[in-house]
Parts: structure tokens; sequence; C-alpha cells
């Protein structure tokens, strides 16, 4: 099945996109599909970052359903 990864600031840099389409078996979690974009990056992303599936925070053990929209959100500084 296929879900579609929002990546935004350094995140996106890293992967060179800000949105990608990943294909990952029936039953996968959210957390074994951020190691899966993890892995992509070489691992230069953080293990866990914050995410949120269809604009909703989520948990990293969430089953994720075809079509569902991942996004993995990164620190953010102010100041």
């Amino acid at each position: 099945m296929t879900v579609t990864v929002l990546l935004f600031a350094s995140f996106a840099d890293v992967l060179g996109h800000s949105r990608i389409e990943i294909t990952i078996p029936p039953g996968a979690t959210v957390g074994e599909t951020v190691a899966q974009v993890r892995a992509a990056a070489a691992d230069r992303l953080p293990s866990t970052p914050l995410v949120a599936v269809n604009e909703e925070y989520a948990r990293y053990d969430r089953v994720l359903v075809p079509g569902d929209e991942l996004a993995l959100i990164p620190p953010v500084a102010g100041g």
C-alpha cells in the first residue's frame, strides 16, 4: 500500500523533497514507516521525530491505512 510522507524544513533538505510516496506493507505502523524513511535518508533524521497522520498528532504504534498522509515534523527553535 502507498502513503504520502510530508517533510518540512531540515527534513525536506535531507531528503531533497517536501513530499514522497512510500510503499509499506499492510498493517505497517507509523514507527515502522518512520524507520523506512530514516533508512532512505541514511539515518540522518532523528529516530523519533514528532509525527502527524492526516493532520492530527499520532503515536508510533498507530497502524497506517492506504491513502494516509504522514507528516514528519522537525524540531522548531524560536527566539
